[in-house]
């Protein structure tokens, strides 16, 4: 007596529903080359699957079925199977994505595809941080006029921890900072006689640029790699849909609390940094150049112009604005891995120190073609 013939796999749409496609025979290794054969005939209509009828599965029917579902586009969670086949399918969906990387191509082709996915990665995260920032002020200037919805004692802590806990750092480095300029100007200025003008050179630096372009790479470094990092953990934890299913915004929440700490905050922080840069200059002016402190201050209260710190401090805001949201998007954008969360707080920080030298080179041309 011959033994039968395990039955194929087969595939037809349900005739009460053509957009739901029913699995029957074998879906195993032994029928892998037909398994394509009846996926690619799929019909266009498909949404769902049903393999309820399915008589054996194995590890390979189930990638089969899932690389079916990522190339149309398909939602994975809708497919149904038996209870007895339910724990191979989670196990491999759980896996099915830590396959072995490619190997990089290289060649001209290959550094123009990489360049045209570097280019389309760039412009949407351009797109999203714009979106942000809309949805943010929104709801911002929402805040305003109704308070209650202003979450003040959020507010305060993000304060200590932008602000205050920064001060030591952001004073210290500022005042190495204006020391070292005032050492290498001397260097230069004392060829020609005229050591004086590092009290010019070091006011105006630390006045027009360097004290809020010092403290607002400070802050891109500790504080946006800080909110991505809390926000993440908050994704990887669920904890932000929670506070969805509560029916409260994570904007309200998380974001709109950061991003206001930084508004008030970074501007002290600049005017702090630019007092301990004009010290920096100071020390190196009575200590090495034979300048003494009365008259270090009295030239720098002759030549300098209120202009070149008002100048200095209207870039504070803008560069609040960039770290402050950049460092939330970024955190809000986690997937919910421990990887997802270093990934994306490298992000930040790479992403903030770049505008913030982006926008401040672009402030420093406008200024000086506008003759301020």
């Amino acid at each position: 007596m011959t033994a039968t013939a395990p039955p194929p796999p087969t595939a037809g749409t349900d005739p009460g529903d053509p957009t739901v496609l029913r699995l029957e025979g074998r879906w195993t290794l032994d029928h892998a080359r037909e398994i394509g054969s009846v996926l690619r005939e799929t019909p266009d209509a498909v949404e769902t699957i049903d393999a309820t009828a399915v008589e054996r599965l194995d590890s390979v029917g189930v990638l089969q079925l899932l690389r079916y579902a990522e190339r149309r586009q398909l939602d994975y969670a809708r497919f149904r199977f038996r209870d007895d086949h339910c724990t191979l399918v989670a196990a491999i969906e759980d896996v099915h994505d830590d396959r072995p990387k490619r190997k990089r191509e290289y060649g001209f082709a290959a550094a123009l595809g990489r360049l045209g996915h570097a280019v389309q990665d760039n412009t949407q995260e351009v797109v999203a941080l714009v979106s942000f920032l809309g949805e943010t002020l929104v709801k911002l200037g929402r805040a305003v006029l109704n308070p209650r919805r202003f979450r003040l004692t959020s507010t305060v802590h993000h304060m200590e921890q932008v602000g205050l806990d920064a001060v030591p750092l952001v004073a210290l480095l500022s005042f190495l900072v204006g020391a070292v300029i005032a050492f290498l100007g001397a260097q230069i200025l004392a060829d020609f006689g005229a050591t004086i003008f590092v009290v010019e050179l070091v006011s105006i630096a630390f006045l027009r640029e360097f004290g809020v372009l010092l403290t607002a790479i400070l802050l891109a470094g500790r504080t946006a790699s800080a909110f991505t990092a809390q926000i993440g953990a908050m994704v990887s934890r669920e904890e932000v849909d929670a506070i969805r299913t509560l029916g409260l915004d994570p904007i309200d929440l998380l974001v709109i609390p950061r991003v206001v700490a930084l508004l008030l905050m970074l501007p002290l922080l600049t005017f702090i940094a630019v007092v301990a840069g004009l010290l920096g200059g100071l020390s190196v002016g009575a200590f090495s150049l034979d300048i003494p402190p009365q008259a270090y201050l009295a030239r720098m209260q002759e030549q300098m112009e209120l202009r070149h710190f008002l100048i200095g401090m209207s870039k504070a805001p803008l560069f609040a604005l960039v770290i402050g949201l950049i460092g939330c998007l970024e955190g809000l954008q986690v997937q919910g891995t421990a990887q997802s969360v270093g990934e994306r707080t490298t992000s930040s920080v790479v992403q903030t120190i770049s505008l913030v030298i982006v926008f401040d080179a672009l402030a420093a041309i406008w200024f000086m073609y506008m003759d301020w």
